[in-house]
C-alpha cells in the first residue's frame, strides 16, 4: 500500500525560539533524554517554547521493538544512573515546571522492570519542588501488579500507560510482550491500588482502525477507570517502521474528541499533532471545577 501524502495540517515549525535552545542545554548539561526528542514528537517547538517538557528516564534503549516507535531498541538497556532522580529534580526546579511527565522506555532486563527508579525519581521532584504536579507515563511491567503499584503509590498525580491502537490492530503495531487486555489490568491496577489518582490512556489514529473500534476502545478504557484520554494521528518515523494507513482529519478527531466526553472521559486532548503528553497539565490549570467533580471509583 502506498503511503498517502502528508496533508498541510501536519506542517511543523522547526525550533528556532531562545527558550527551546535553553531547555535543550539544560537537558544536556545533566545528561537526560526528553521523549520529544527520543520519539521525534511534532509538538517539541511548542512544548519547549513554552518551558515544559517530558522527561525519559532509565536510558534511550528499550528492550521492546513496537514498530510505530522511533526509540532505538535492544535486548539490554543502558546502565541505571542511581543519580538521574535528583539530576531530573534539580532540572524540574530550574525550570519552574508547575506540570512534568515523566516516562520511560521498557526495561524488561531489570529485575523490576525500572518500578523503584520511577518511584524515585517522582520522590525526588516532589522534594524539591512539592507544588509540582507530576505524572507518570508507564511501560505495562510485563503485567506484574505489584510493579504498577510501587508507581501508583510514589506520589504522582496521573498515571498513564498508552493502549496505543484498537484490539484487531495491536499484533501487528506493538511488540509480541504487550497486548490489549494487559495494557488494560494496568490502568485499573493503578486505579485500585491508589483511588486518588487520575489515570490516562492513549491512542494513534491512521493505522487502519475503524470508528466503531475506536469507540469500542473508549468503552474499555472507561470500564477500566480511565479518566484522561489523548488521541493523535500516527506518523511513521521512518521507511522502516509501520506506514500510515490515512491522514485522520482535523474535523474527525474533535468528532472523536466530543464522543469521548460525551461517553465519560473527563478530559481529551484530540487532534493530528496530538501527542500522550501534549498540554498535558491543562486539565489542573484551565478545568478546576471539574477536576473537583472528580469521579470515586
Amino acid at each position: 500500500m502506498d503511503t498517502p501524502s502528508k496533508p498541510e495540517w501536519l506542517r511543523i515549525r522547526p525550533p528556532t525560539t531562545e527558550q527551546f535552545d535553553w531547555i535543550r542545554r539544560q537537558v544536556a548539561h545533566q545528561s537526560l533524554h526528553t521523549v520529544c526528542q527520543e520519539a521525534h514528537c511534532p509538538n517539541m517547538t511548542e512544548c519547549w517554547s513554552a518551558g515544559t517538557a517530558t522527561f525519559m528516564v532509565l536510558g534511550d534503549t528499550c528492550t521492546r521493538g513496537c514498530r510505530f516507535c522511533a526509540v532505538k531498541t535492544g535486548r539490554k538497556g543502558l546502565s541505571v544512573d542511581p543519580f538521574e532522580p535528583e539530576k531530573l529534580a534539580a532540572t524540574v526546579t530550574r525550570m519552574n515546571l508547575r506540570y512534568v511527565v515523566i516516562t520511560s522506555v521498557d526495561r524488561d532486563d531489570l529485575p523490576d522492570q525500572g518500578a523503584h527508579h520511577f518511584a524515585a525519581c517522582v520522590s525526588a521532584i516532589k522534594q524539591k519542588s512539592p507544588a509540582t504536579i507530576v505524572e507518570v507515563l508507564t511501560p505495562d511491567f510485563g503485567g506484574d501488579e505489584s510493579l504498577t503499584e510501587i508507581v501508583a503509590n510514589s506520589g504522582c498525580e496521573v498515571f498513564g500507560h498508552n493502549i496505543e491502537t484498537v484490539r484487531r490492530l495491536q499484533s501487528g503495531v506493538r511488540d509480541r510482550r504487550a497486548h490489549y487486555d494487559q495494557s488494560l489490568r494496568v490502568l485499573l491496577t493503578a486505579k485500585k491500588k491508589n483511588p486518588d489518582l487520575y489515570t490516562k490512556s492513549g491512542l494513534m489514529l491512521g493505522l487502519g482502525e475503524k470508528t466503531k473500534e475506536v469507540e469500542e476502545t473508549f468503552d474499555d478504557l472507561l470500564h477500566n477507570k480511565v479518566s484522561f484520554l489523548s488521541l493523535g494521528q500516527y506518523l511513521a518515523p521512518s521507511q522502516n517502521h509501520l506506514p500510515v494507513f490515512r491522514f485522520v482529519p482535523p474535523a474527525e478527531f474533535s468528532e472523536l474528541k466530543s464522543k469521548a466526553i460525551s461517553k465519560g472521559f473527563l478530559f481529551c486532548q484530540s487532534g493530528p499533532l496530538v501527542r500522550s503528553s501534549y498540554k498535558a497539565g491543562e486539565f489542573f490549570f484551565s478545568s478546576e471545577p471539574i477536576r473537583k467533580s472528580q469521579q470515586s471509583f
